[in-house]
């Protein structure tokens, strides 16, 4: 897939409100992190086991709690997938590696659609997306690594962009709800 940018190169390290790599919290794990991976693509591999492995998926495990910011998703150890990789992007960027989030719009029966988060990562010049989600994902600095493959013939999407802060459909979902089981039965986007 031939991936477009929303932003200028420098926005992929930089920071928002969700995106808080400069937090003393995400430094110090970013710091653990660099010892245990020593290069770029090491430390994105052992940032990405460490999303991937240590913070749960709220929906698979049942907890009620909403996080959307990257320092509350590595304190509280949960989140959705835009949370999880809102924190893989944030110990990316705390390292200095250019890192986005992208998106799929998947099935959700029987509901309907729903907006699917993930990240994107710049590895010695390539762009690949990887899904820190949960689960059977394996880390790659060659190519993309996704949970989901996406059926064209159902409806499903996969979004070419990589943005450099999260979809602002994301954010206002995620920040309006305080349930996130109420929220995964009916309140998820569809759509970018």
């Amino acid at each position: 897939m031939n991936l477009i940018f929303d932003s200028p190169p420098y926005a992929y390290l930089g920071q928002d409100e969700a995106i808080d790599h400069e937090h003393p919290l995400i430094q110090a794990a970013a710091s653990d992190l660099r010892h245990e991976g020593g290069d770029d693509v090491g430390y994105a591999s052992a940032a990405f086991g460490y999303v991937r492995d240590t913070v749960t998926h709220s929906a698979d495990a049942r907890d009620r709690r909403v996080t959307w910011r990257a320092s509350d998703v590595l304190v509280q150890r949960t989140g959705l997938c835009y949370a999880k990789s809102h924190l893989y992007v944030a110990l990316l960027r705390a390292a200095g590696i250019p890192s986005g989030l992208c998106y799929q719009r998947l099935v959700n029966a029987p509901a309907g659609h729903v907006l699917h988060g993930l990240a994107a990562v710049e590895l010695d010049g390539l762009w690949v997306r990887l899904d820190p989600r949960g689960e059977g994902v394996e880390f790659s600095a060659v190519a993309d690594q996704l949970a989901f493959a996406v059926r064209p013939e159902l409806g499903e999407i996969d979004y070419p962009t990589v943005f450099a802060s999260p979809a602002p459909v994301v954010l206002d979902v995620l920040r309006s709800h305080d349930d996130c089981l109420a929220l995964c039965a009916g309140g998820l986007p569809a759509q970018l």
